[in-house]
């Protein structure tokens, strides 16, 4: 579910040296405390419904080791709660419209079932966390019934939903009933499930301070991971580890049209900079559930971009996404309120494609999450608005992107020497040497990713 981008100017004045210190040891501590296993993580949405021709637990487990292979690390599970069966969307419903926040959808298994596949994820290494909707309830929820006062109203006392989403109704969160209700039906997840955290549907229209003691209730149990489907900067303070860069992404929609260029990659991180802490991650995607049901598939959206653009998502700072399907070139809108299973026929290059971007994200210190990982400094070239070139580098480990955003074959060039030296091509493995105002062709959408390491 989609909402407007929303900002709150984060700042830190300063008037010596030593107060700027203070200042800055205080804001650290102020900020949420990443799980350590987060610092060069990527995250996997997982669709069980259409993941396979069963769409359930058991099956997708059998897709785990392919995962793994693939260098996978955060398991981001769309909800497995019982849909609501009354104003449902479809014959299958909604996974957003909850029935009960404590079970599991009978389409995908039993709790057991549930609770086995955590299990093994966790054995194999993985994190998973669920996909939780504090926003609304299905209009059959058990709380409708026994405590209307929960629920949202108009001036005539009817229940609304919210927007225009007919199969739910709105949450009031100024009920201390029903925030005691949802914060132990989070914490439930983490201690019976063993699950590591949530990814919290339209975060935004819920009261920030909810969050804020979700998260310090549920870390008490263990650490977890929280991801905001929301902009906020203040959401990064005592609640959220990442949030999603949803603007980043239209921009890239936007140069894949021709209506944006490169340049506005570097505005857009500028002004990122400027607004949110150095800790705070940020998701970075070419696609999810709601972009390839709603907006249209990859191939859709950016065409012949789309692997460029995929680069940026490992290669810029911030978390990089992959949705289900996304790594065999997904190339269909997925229904959402039906059966509609994925056509899991591999294109084997894209399989290897994502898997060396999963493994340099994760081996590289320069692509490390929010402080952990480097600075971005863009190279200056003869044909900026088309060419998005960048260094980043952390203690000694350097990752120099060349990126062609148009598609149109340039002859660039370029400028300086920060970037000048030997490198390894991530894709091909072949040595790669750059010196001091290099020239390069590069066809459309073309990119260069090289690495080298301390």
């Amino acid at each position: 579910m989609l909402l407007p981008v929303t900002g709150i100017l984060f700042l830190i004045s300063c008037n010596n040296q030593n107060k700027q210190k203070a200042e800055e040891s205080e804001t650290t501590e102020s900020f949420v405390k990443h799980p350590d296993w987060s610092k060069n993580a990527n995250i996997y949405e997982v669709n069980i419904r259409q993941y396979t021709k069963e769409g359930t637990f058991k099956a997708f487990e059998k897709h785990l080791p392919r995962l793994k292979e693939m260098g996978v690390d955060i398991l981001w599970l769309m909800p497995i709660f019982p849909i609501g069966e009354k104003n449902r969307k479809g014959t299958m419903g909604s996974y957003y419209a909850v029935k009960d926040y404590m079970a599991v959808n009978p389409e995908f298994g039993t709790m057991e079932d549930f609770k086995d596949l955590v299990k093994k994820a966790h054995d194999m290494g993985f994190k998973v966390i669920l996909d939780w909707v504090a926003n609304h309830t299905a209009w059959d929820n058990q709380m409708i019934y026994e405590h209307p006062d929960w629920y949202t109203e108009d001036s005539t006392g009817k229940m609304v939903s919210p927007y225009d989403w007919t199969d739910v109704a709105d949450l009031n969160y100024d009920n201390q009933g029903l925030r005691d209700y949802m914060m132990e039906a989070l914490k439930f997840w983490v201690e019976q499930a063993d699950i590591d955290g949530y990814r919290c549907d339209v975060a935004g229209m819920v009261p920030t301070d909810f969050w804020d003691r979700a998260r310090e209730q549920l870390d008490n149990i263990k650490p977890v991971f929280m991801l905001a489907e929301a902009e906020q900067v203040d959401h990064h303070e005592k609640a959220f580890d990442m949030s999603y860069a949803w603007e980043l992404h239209h921009i890239m929609n936007q140069i894949a049209k021709g209506e944006k260029n490169a340049n506005d990659i570097e505005i857009y991180m500028e002004k990122q900079d400027t607004l949110y802490p150095a800790n705070a991650y940020r998701m970075i995607f070419i696609t999810n559930h709601d972009e390839n049901s709603w907006n249209g598939t990859v191939n859709e959206r950016m065409g012949e971009g789309a692997k460029a653009f995929a680069v940026l998502t490992y290669t810029l700072p911030g978390m990089p996404l992959i949705y289900s399907g996304q790594e065999v070139g997904l190339d269909k809108r997925l229904e959402f309120f039906e059966k509609d299973e994925i056509d899991w026929d591999f294109d084997s290059s894209l399989v290897k494609f994502y898997t060396n971007l999963n493994h340099l994200k994760s081996e590289n210190k320069a692509l490390w999450n929010g402080e952990y990982g480097g600075e971005l400094k863009r190279i200056k070239t003869s044909d900026d608005e088309s060419v998005f070139a960048f260094i980043r580098e952390k203690e000694g480990n350097q990752i120099f992107v060349i990126t062609n955003l148009t598609d149109k074959p340039v002859s660039v060039t370029l400028f300086g020497k920060d970037y000048s030296g030997i490198y390894i091509d991530v894709f091909s493995g072949e040595e790669k040497i750059f010196g001091n105002n290099a020239e390069l062709e590069i066809k459309p959408w073309g990119f260069l990713t090289s690495k080298r390491f301390a």
